[in-house]
């Protein structure tokens, strides 16, 4: 007879525990033996001892079945580990699920394995039945032909339940978004008897909520010097490249000879940058409550000084037209309004691709991709499910929320946005033939954008040092596991999941650089960062600026009500009011920024997730030192930021969320 000692751990969260009775089995090499449990989980752990008469042996998996008479109060355990008699290790049982119905969940011991490298056939089946079941539960469905597939959910409510958000989380987004409406209602009312006719009247809705540099913004936003910054620390940091020549769209007419001459000494020298936010030509623009809104697809031109700061040289709203004259360049010496103008039509054409090419698209959708992919193809059992499970927390849900209530027929989208009512969709579709593989790793995106050394690029400091850090945790864990590359190559899960995420989720992404195999360790090490990279550190820097940059609307206006203009001399501030969004715009666009943009009050910092998922020492230890490396980069950033005017806040570690979850 052996005494096992049991320790079972429900989630900390609310209704994570369940008023019905569980049923417990210790399954072993050499038997099974049913436990005499009362068990009625409460939140928090629980332990109990339990004599069982024959030496099961090495412990394979533990059983569980709940019983209900009326109500199926289901069960959220994290985990179980259990004691066995004498000096036997404390196995492991990772659960990390919602228990429900009477069926019987087993759970394998947690201890990372490979498909085929143990011997033992309960579990090879076990893992045959376990991604048979999660492919018919995890199906890929077509959200728009043409873009990433996504989880096959129309609401919410059809989600996976272990997709869901928690019922912290749950009330925390629901509650905050209708609290956000209620303020945008007050906010309406209270101007409705104002007039709108100045920019200072967009003070009358910029009054709660505000961070620190949002109160910056406010203040400087006509500045020239700020204007520059945003392409290198805002919230979209994804457009800027050196100059390798004079772009072929920029016609210099008669005149501007003094202008070109400027262009191309900063060009000799290397400190001539572009901005170039073509892909919106001929985007078809939004009709907001019947009055048609505009947009264009300017050129900007930007040098670099001795002391770091980007300046506008010239901007150029409209792509030369064979059937119209040459488009008018906007200068800093011209009258100060339309220059002004010139600057406010390139913040909202950066609002459009911020928000629908870089923070959807590469973000939100490619992260999806990855989840549906992992929980389709990896099991429970695999060391990658294991390293990436922690970094798909919540994702289906945030986007099928997404898909439902902000890009949706009648969404915010539709409602205040220049690209809403079917361009965002098409701007998606442009968007998705420039989503390569080398745009989502950082080392190759800022060597193609010649971004690289530059003592003023913070985003490109930052996030390359992540990068760094997160592929030595990435290579540390498969080092425990991929000794070879030959092992690589015969891990028949992981090949499924890269072909399952290349031809299968990105739709056939192959020509745009993307892997269908993996032939050598380096290789998955590259991809495995991407993937970690994309879902956590690149979300939270396109991401978290859109409360400090967007909270002040002329800084970044989500539409245009007026044409692009076509002359300097007859703007007037009632056209840049004109342009500029309404009241009721501008009053949805802050809320729905400050509702996505503020930090969660779940939030799982990067690297820092409670569940243990990794029972060896040795992987615990990978795991241990990435989040040291990760603690002396907040030291360095952190000692950096109090030496700047305007810190760069958003990668530092203990900002950066573990998944994409807002």
């Amino acid at each position: 007879m052996g005494r096992y000692r049991i320790r079972v751990a429900t989630g900390a969260w609310l209704f994570s525990g369940s008023h019905n009775s569980i049923q417990m089995w210790l399954v072993g090499a050499r038997g099974m033996a049913e436990l005499e449990l009362q068990l009625r989980p409460m939140r928090g752990e629980e332990e109990f001892e339990q004599d069982v008469p024959n030496d099961l042996g090495p412990l394979q998996f533990v059983k569980l079945r709940k019983h209900h008479s009326l109500v199926d109060d289901a069960w959220f355990c994290d985990r179980i580990t259990v004691q066995g008699p004498g000096a036997c290790a404390e196995a492991a049982f990772p659960c990390y699920r919602w228990v429900r119905g009477q069926g019987i969940l087993s759970l394998p011991e947690g201890t990372a394995c490979l498909a085929g490298d143990n011997a033992l056939d309960v579990f090879q089946r076990h893992r045959e039945k376990e991604l048979k079941e999660r492919q018919q539960i995890y199906r890929w469905a077509t959200w728009k032909e043409g873009l990433p597939l996504t989880i096959a959910a129309n609401s919410k409510d059809e989600l996976p339940p272990n997709e869901r958000f928690h019922e912290e989380k749950r009330l925390d987004f629901e509650l905050t978004l209708k609290a956000g409406i209620l303020e945008f209602t007050h906010k309406r009312v209270y101007t409705l008897l104002s007039s709108w006719n100045h920019l200072e009247n967009f003070n009358q809705i910029f009054c709660s909520q505000k961070s620190v540099l949002a109160e910056k913004v406010h203040q400087c936003w006509q500045d020239d010097e700020l204007f520059g910054y945003q392409f290198l620390n805002g919230a979209n940091p994804m457009l800027l490249r050196r100059s390798t020549s004079l772009p072929s769209r920029l016609v210099l007419p008669s005149g501007t000879e003094e202008l070109r001459a400027q262009l191309e000494k900063e060009l000799q020298n290397g400190s001539l940058f572009e901005a170039d936010f073509i892909l919106l030509d001929g985007i078809p623009a939004n009709v907001i409550q019947g009055e048609k809104q505009y947009l264009a697809a300017p050129l900007v031109m930007l040098k670099m000084e001795p002391n770091g700061k980007l300046l506008p040289m010239v901007i150029q709203l409209q792509p030369p037209n064979s059937s119209s004259s040459t488009p008018p360049l906007f200068l800093p010496s011209d009258p100060p309004l339309a220059w002004l103008l010139a600057k406010s039509w390139v913040r909202n054409s950066d609002f459009q691709l911020h928000q629908l090419q870089y923070h959807l698209l590469n973000t939100h959708l490619v992260a999806e991709v990855i989840a549906v992919a992992t929980m389709r193809c990896l099991s429970e059992l695999h060391p990658l499910f294991k390293l990436l499970v922690p970094h798909i927390r919540y994702t289906m849900e945030i986007n099928t929320r997404a898909r439902t209530q902000l890009i949706s027929e009648g969404g915010i989208f539709d409602k205040a946005m220049s690209t809403g009512g079917g361009g965002h969709v098409v701007l998606l579709h442009r968007a998705g033939a420039q989503l390569t593989y080398c745009s989502l790793c950082v080392p190759d995106d800022l060597a193609d954008r010649r971004l690289l050394g530059l003592p003023c690029a913070l985003y490109a400091h930052d996030a390359l040092r992540l990068w760094e850090i997160i592929a030595r945790y990435v290579e540390g864990i498969v080092h425990l596991f991929y000794q070879r590359d030959d092992v690589v190559r015969g891990d028949p899960e992981l090949q499924a999941w890269c072909r399952e995420i290349t031809e299968v989720g990105l739709c056939q992404a192959q020509d745009r650089g993307f892997p269908v195999s993996f032939q050598s360790q380096a290789q998955l090490c590259h991809f495995l960062t991407m993937c970690v990279f994309t879902c956590t550190a690149q979300h939270a820097a396109i991401n978290q600026g859109q409360l400090d940059w967007y909270a002040w609307v002329p800084n970044a206006p989500c539409t245009m009500r007026m044409p692009p203009p076509t002359t300097k001399e007859d703007v007037t501030m009632a056209t840049v009011m004109g342009s500029l969004p309404d009241v009721r715009q501008a009053c949805l666009q802050m809320t729905i920024t400050w509702h996505l943009g503020r930090k969660q009050p779940d939030m799982v910092p990067l690297g820092h997730h409670r569940e243990k998922y990794f029972s060896s020492p040795k992987a615990k230890a990978v795991l241990k030192q990435f989040q040291t490396d990760l603690e002396n980069l907040e030291k360095e950033i952190t000692a950096r930021n109090e030496q700047l005017d305007l810190p760069y806040e958003y990668l530092k570690p203990s900002r950066i969320e573990n998944s994409v979850t807002i």
